[in-house]
């Protein structure tokens, strides 16, 4: 099997185990400052595989926030890239304004070169970690930076590639010598040098501005797409897109309207166009009501009269009796 090193907590005094984490993170990546709703009783896991310049680590910690300062940057960057492939919990990462919600199946990229927060969620977090030297990945430098923050995709092409091969490495080393280590790691280099190529040959080479504007796009479509929803909301919006509720407020910033004011526009909106349409004059209003997304009648009226000043009964019949005059 390949050469590998099992560390637990466990190990030490639980008044020393958070402490002891943070020295198994400063070996295994970068100095970095640790804390936990569990400090007290800090339980983790966390196995070492060698293979070569390059290692993975299996790992699961209880709820955990991580920060890399700029201070720890200047005081030691090993000059690593980082993956994480996680496989169980939920997180919340930041980059400076940037942030990216993660979950099962989400591949993250960190860099020791960047300042960076990691928010873990209530439950236990279990990933597959890799960390590789920045010398090996023949990308411009810089490049993968512009990566960050962002979910690299895993369901399918090269993503899922890397994701299988770190899922069965991790899951079972007895198949392989330690002398295949280096050569795994020579694969798993390629693999990840070759999806940063992919990423960044779309969206992640645009600018900043650009990315957002896309961003901004694919929410609005999204939206769009889902008015009929009753329960849809600016939590669920977030959620879809894998981004926090905080940034998806700051990108609206920019709008005419906040996230749920957006949403009531485009669904009054909606029901304006099935109210003055002929074919739907026998459909009564409630249903046109539910039908674009408002589970109460009583609301949709009231909403309905602040935007156009008059009941939606009243403007239907408006519209039905000044199309017939303009058909006639």
């Amino acid at each position: 099997m390949l050469n590998e090193t099992v560390f637990r907590s466990e190990d030490v005094p639980a008044a020393d185990r958070l402490s002891y984490w943070a020295e198994r993170m400063e070996q295994t990546h970068a100095p970095i400052h640790l804390s936990s709703d569990h400090a007290h009783d800090f339980r983790a896991v966390q196995r070492v595989l060698d293979l070569g310049a390059v290692s993975v680590w299996p790992a699961t910690v209880p709820q955990v926030v991580m920060r890399r300062t700029p201070r720890l940057i200047r005081q030691s960057d090993p000059e690593l890239y980082h993956l994480s492939f996680v496989v169980a919990g939920t997180g919340t990462g930041r980059w400076g304004d940037h942030e990216v919600v993660y979950r099962p199946s989400d591949l993250v990229i960190n860099d020791s070169s960047l300042p960076w927060e990691i928010r873990g969620g209530r439950a236990s977090v279990t990933t597959v970690g890799a960390e590789i030297p920045k010398a090996l990945l023949p990308l411009p430098r810089g490049g993968a930076r512009r990566t960050v923050p962002r979910r690299l995709p895993t369901r399918s092409g090269i993503g899922a590639l890397l994701a299988q091969f770190l899922l069965r490495l991790s899951a079972d080393t007895t198949p392989y010598q330690p002398s295949d280590g280096p050569r795994l790691g020579t694969v798993l280099t390629d693999l990840v040098t070759a999806l940063l190529a992919h990423t960044l040959e779309t969206d992640s080479a645009l600018p900043p501005d650009t990315r957002r504007r896309t961003l901004m796009l694919r929410i609005k479509r999204f939206i769009q797409e889902h008015l009929h929803d009753p329960g849809l909301s600016p939590a669920v919006i977030a959620a879809a897109h894998h981004i926090s509720l905080s940034y998806l407020h700051r990108l609206f910033q920019h709008e005419e309207a906040t996230v749920a004011a957006w949403i009531r526009r485009r669904r009054l909106e909606a029901a304006c166009r099935d109210l003055t349409d002929p074919a739907l004059h026998s459909t009564p209003v409630h249903a046109i009501a539910t039908r674009r997304g408002f589970s109460c009648a009583a609301d949709f009226s009231r909403a309905f009269r602040n935007a156009y000043g008059t009941p939606p009964k009243d403007y239907r019949r408006h519209a039905l009796v000044a199309g017939k005059s303009t058909a006639g």
